[in-house]
């Protein structure tokens, strides 16, 4: 068995398929992350807000002792949170629905057995005398 070096056996890892995938799903998570953030924001918190009579979650907050709580960023992260799982499940419900559209239904398998004209048992398609009767079959 040859041996590699660290360096060889960390090029061959880093440079297959489901690794580069992974660094590229990464990337465009983050990318897509920004997006919904400025989407919570920018527009609809601020429809939030008009709806709750003015309200501005990233102002909301409350104190214990010395301690500040902000509660309205923890309501924006949710909200954050909410949109991203909305958005893969309408993506991956897309793409399910389109893959099973383009998958060719699979035909039925032939049937391993046949069923003995003198016994009526079932035995195997190729079988050329009944393991029950003992009978001859064509």
């Amino acid at each position: 068995m040859e041996k590699k070096s660290l360096i060889q056996e960390f090029k061959e890892f880093i440079m297959k398929g489901n690794v580069l995938d992974m660094a590229v799903g990464v990337i465009v998570g983050g990318a897509f992350g920004s997006i919904v953030g400025s989407l919570v924001n920018d527009v609809l918190g601020p429809i939030i807000g008009l709806i709750v009579g003015g309200l501005d979650f990233s102002k909301l907050s409350f104190g214990i002792g010395d301690a500040q709580i902000m509660i309205g960023n923890f309501i924006q992260a949710i909200i954050n949170f909410l949109i991203v799982a909305l958005c893969l499940f309408a993506i991956l419900k897309a793409f399910n629905t389109a893959t099973a559209k383009l998958k060719k239904p699979e035909e039925p398998a032939a049937p391993a057995t046949k069923i003995c004209p003198f016994c009526m048992s079932e035995i195997n398609k190729d079988a050329k005398k009944c393991a029950f009767c003992a009978s001859e079959l064509k």
